[in-house]
């Protein structure tokens, strides 16, 4: 790391946190502890690799590989010639008046670190180069600020690269490959006086030093690296030395740091220092250390896998630079995508809501691939600055290479659009439910429910979401009616009241009898329930109260019917090649469960049903807890406890029928059922513990008996549900035979004509307008027609309701109630005028009430006599009024009328 150490540095500091001015307000509204946003900022690129960064008085210094900078993507400007090392402004990203050129005789000139002195008055810097502008020097200068001049007298000899640099009021120490400087024997670690002379500092190291820093009392030094000696001492690439003799004050025998893992940066605050480490091979420590500067003792140990470059210390929090890709080890992501940049307490290795993305940059053998390699934070106002540099070539998934930055604030990022979805099972309440939502600085968000069109949100709800771990959030309404549509949309915003725009619309109808199957799957406390409903991906919605929410992975095809269970139920088909659907949210599964789902197939590869698994792909490591079929249709129900203990269904069921099959396991044992009925069971209650996800429909099967040719399932599936117990026999027989139970069936039938006449424009015709309008006094009078459906065999009519929704017309509500009635007479909407209106029945249908917001869905309860009465006919209805203030509708004509008017008929059992 790059660190400059001494009493006026702490001055410095002090004076410049109550500086005046600054670019932009701090953004205290980002999630706490979490100090910058995501937003990167305009800055310029380079054309090559930034190892090195340093900054004072509001300009950041950058070395690293390249010959030029140029301006931000897109951003007007000339590029400028920069030999290995720039000077930027730190609040704007461009160059200063400081040009340095680093250059050797032979070889590739580099600059691998810079610090700059407490006093902010030099800049040192580290590499492998053999002049500053034409000034010799031997990988190790000293630059005047002041005058971005080469101090000449600065001349200490290192034969080889210096990677790393630390500075005090009167010493610099360095890291590298060296083994001798001035002439004498200094192996990767050295200290020289300001003036440049070779001082008795010795921690002789057998492999290169790469990292190096100053405690905050002055006292110790430590070392990373790749070494596995330090001046004798045992102690792989990290330990902590004498200031003054270098000698061993703290070592970490080989095997504290796997052997194939080494120090690539050290980083201190107060109260501890923090290493990033880069390990060689498959699953080596790649993570961080924190380590207390009390003791030097770990305090956390953070194993997540991909080769962490940088850290640096900020209020509190550790930010990083790596390419993590697996998390797993600590709770968190599973191996997949690359995370470059992440945030974590200082005190735990559990990450923070902060995303900002780099790629890895280019492929070898030009540069590694590595992503961002160094960070700094700079500016001296009330606005700081998060310097990244590496040899990245994208950053949030735009062109830039090189360089970035992040500001305190302001915070432009919105988060991501909500995906919501509602559902009723039951007659007194709508379930509506969506994923968390995603932004790149804020883990905490604010959820606004809004109801039927209206303006003034029904429901608030704060809910918490990483990239990894996006939860379902979910909102009960209670105050509904049975047969009565509603329709919701959300919008998340966060702290500093960037919102998403609105959801797409989720529309349900309250049923007049709960659902049997599903309602029953609720009471008999299901905490995941896979409905599969949907009608778009990838959100899957979990129906039970765990908020137990899916995601549908390359586009299974939704909205299949017949379902295995009657009602407004669909299905799912899976593709048994790469289709799958897995949990948004890591758990744990302990003690007693039941897994339960429907299929319908004819393969004859088998395939995963449902299970648990430690990774969201299809290859989990860890895996167990779950049902699958053989390639001759037979069912296993299996678990992991010291091996695999299974049951086996002895029929096949690949017969293109639906089936229902549950796995249950509890203080009594394991037991398969199928098709309600009890198929085997043995007494095994132990099964696999482990953080894991729930798939339906793939996931390894490596070893397990009867190992089908596909892990992937080909067919359809519904109902999936987990449940934290072993259902009963009489449950599982219960669930099976409610699957054909008679349930309600809703119908929404759209106005085939609607108009309205107008007294104040008698012989006008409005067949052609938009909006309809009710009003007493001057008279406005609507007409609706609908094609009635006959009753499904069966059943009868058990409610009606007829749906409008308001305009965006100032007044378009009204306080007055509107009466629905028959209309009696003929009437066609291209020639209906108040004039020749038609005749209308005696009695009323049904009232309007309560419409009095624009743009809002609005619904009246309609005469089930009168309606059924008309079934499987043609049938108009006016809306009429005697008060003064105007109901302004959208007639069907209107794109913003949703489907309205409509009547919205619900049919069931007599």
């Amino acid at each position: 790391m790059r660190r400059s150490w001494g009493l006026s540095a702490a001055l410095v500091l002090t004076v410049a946190a109550g500086a005046g001015g600054s670019l932009a307000p701090t953004a205290a509204a980002l999630t706490p502890p979490v100090a910058f946003t995501a937003d990167d900022l305009p800055t310029w690129q380079t054309n090559g690799i930034v190892w090195a960064m340093a900054e004072a008085n509001d300009t950041v210094f950058v070395g690293g590989t390249f010959s030029e900078v140029r301006p931000p993507e897109g951003a007007s400007g000339t590029p400028r010639s920069a030999v290995n090392f720039a000077a930027l402004n730190a609040a704007t990203g461009a160059p200063d008046g400081c040009t340095l050129s680093f250059t050797v005789g032979s070889g590739t000139a580099t600059v691998r670190t810079l610090v700059v002195s407490p006093d902010k008055k030099t800049l040192y810097a580290g590499g492998y180069f053999g002049a500053v502008n034409g000034t010799p020097v031997s990988s190790l200068a000293a630059i005047d600020i002041a005058t971005c001049t080469p101090k000449a007298s600065f001349t200490p000899s290192f034969p080889a690269t210096v990677r790393a640099l630390a500075v005090t009021d009167t010493t610099i120490y360095a890291a590298g490959d060296f083994g001798t400087v001035e002439g004498q024997t200094r192996q990767r670690f050295a200290a020289v006086s300001t003036a440049g002379a070779l001082l008795p500092f010795t921690a002789n190291a057998d492999e290169p030093g790469r990292a190096i820093e100053i405690t905050p009392d002055g006292q110790h030094v430590l070392l990373g690296g790749d070494f596995f000696s330090v001046n004798g001492a045992n102690s792989h690439a990290l330990a902590v030395v004498n200031a003054t003799t270098g000698a061993v004050t703290k070592a970490y025998p080989s095997g504290w740091i796997p052997t194939n893992s080494v120090v690539k940066d050290i980083d201190t605050d107060a109260t501890g220092f923090y290493t990033g480490n880069e390990g060689t091979g498959g699953g080596v420590f790649d993570g961080r250390i924190a380590l207390n500067l009390s003791d030097f003792e770990q305090r956390w140990r953070d194993t997540c896998l991909g080769a962490t470059q940088a850290v640096k210390s900020y209020q509190g929090v550790l930010y990083s630079a790596s390419h993590a890709h697996d998390c797993s080890s600590v709770g968190e992501f599973p191996d997949g995508r690359r995370y470059h940049l992440l945030a974590q307490p200082t005190t735990s290795t559990g990450k923070l809501g902060w995303f900002p993305d780099t790629n890895d940059g280019g492929s070898p053998p030009d540069i590694e691939g590595i992503g961002p390699r160094v960070l700094t934070v700079s500016g001296t106002g009330t606005t700081k600055y998060l310097w990244v540099g590496g040899e990245f070539t994208t950053v949030n998934g735009a062109a830039a290479q090189g360089l970035t930055r992040f500001a305190t604030g302001p915070d432009t990022g919105a988060p991501t659009v909500p995906v919501a979805s509602a559902s009723a099972v039951t007659p007194d309440a709508v379930q509506v439910r969506w994923r968390s939502s995603l932004d790149l600085d804020d883990s905490k968000l604010t959820y606004k429910v809004y109801r039927n069109g209206s303006t003034t949100p029904l429901h608030t709800v704060d809910g918490d979401s990483l990239y990894w771990s996006r939860p379902q959030v979910s909102f009960k309404d209670t105050n509904v009616t049975p047969g009565q549509t509603y329709s919701y949309r959300v919008t998340a915003s966060d702290a500093d009241g960037n919102t998403s725009a609105l959801s797409a619309t989720a529309t349900v109808t309250v049923p007049s009898s709960p659902e049997p199957y599903a309602s029953q799957v609720v009471a008999d406390g299901a905490k995941l329930y896979w409905r599969f409903d949907e009608s778009t991906t990838p959100y899957a919605a979990d129906s039970s109260n765990g908020n137990n929410s899916g995601l549908y992975v390359n586009a299974p095809t939704l909205r299949q019917t017949p379902a295995a269970v009657t009602g407004p139920s669909t299905a799912i088909a899976l593709n048994g090649t790469d289709e799958q659907i897995y949990s948004d949210k890591l758990q744990n599964v302990t003690g007693a469960f039941t897994v339960e789902t429907w299929f319908k197939t004819t393969t004859t590869r088998g395939g995963k049903l449902i299970g648990f698994g430690n990774k969201t792909t299809r290859n989990s490591g860890s895996y167990d807890k779950h049902l699958y079929m053989t390639n001759t249709g037979n069912l296993v129900f299996g678990v992991y406890s010291g091996g695999a203990k299974t049951l086996t269904t002895l029929g096949s069921y690949n017969n293109g029928a639906w089936h229902h099959v549950v796995g249950t396991q509890g203080p009594a044992g394991m037991t398969l059922y199928v098709d309600g009925q009890k198929i085997s069971s043995n007494t095994v209650t132990g099964n696999q513990q482990y953080d894991g996800y729930w798939h339906v429909g793939a996931d390894n099967l490596t070893s397990w008996p009867l190992r089908p040719s596909s892990t992937f399932f080909a067919g359809q599936i519904d109902e999936a549900a987990v449940y934290p117990s072993a259902l009963t026999a009489t449950q599982v027989a219960k669930h099976y035979s409610l699957a054909k139970a008679p349930t309600d069936t809703v119908s929404v039938v759209t106005a085939t004509d609607d108009t309205y006449a107008n007294a104040g424009a008698p012989s006008t015709n409005y067949a052609t307008s938009s909006s309809l309008a009710v009003r007493g006094t001057s008279a406005y009078e609507s007409y609706l027609r609908f094609t009635l459906p006959s009753a499904p065999a069966g059943t009868v009519l058990k409610s009606a309701r007829l749906a409008v929704k308001t305009s965006t017309t100032t007044g378009a509500g009204s306080a007055d109630s509107q009466s629905i009635v028959p209309v009696t007479g003929a009437w066609t909407d291209t020639a209906l005028t108040y004039n020749n209106r038609p005749a209308l029945g005696t009695g009323t249908l049904g009232t309007l009430t309560g419409a009095t917001d624009g743009s809002a869905v609005y619904s009246a309860a309609l005469s089930t006599s009168a309606l059924s009465a008309a079934l499987g006919g043609s049938y108009s209805m006016a809306l009429t009024s005697t008060g003064t203030d105007p109901l302004w509708l959208w007639s069907s004509e209107a794109s913003a009328a949703e489907g309205t008017p409509q009547l919205v008929l619900t049919f069931g059992a007599p």
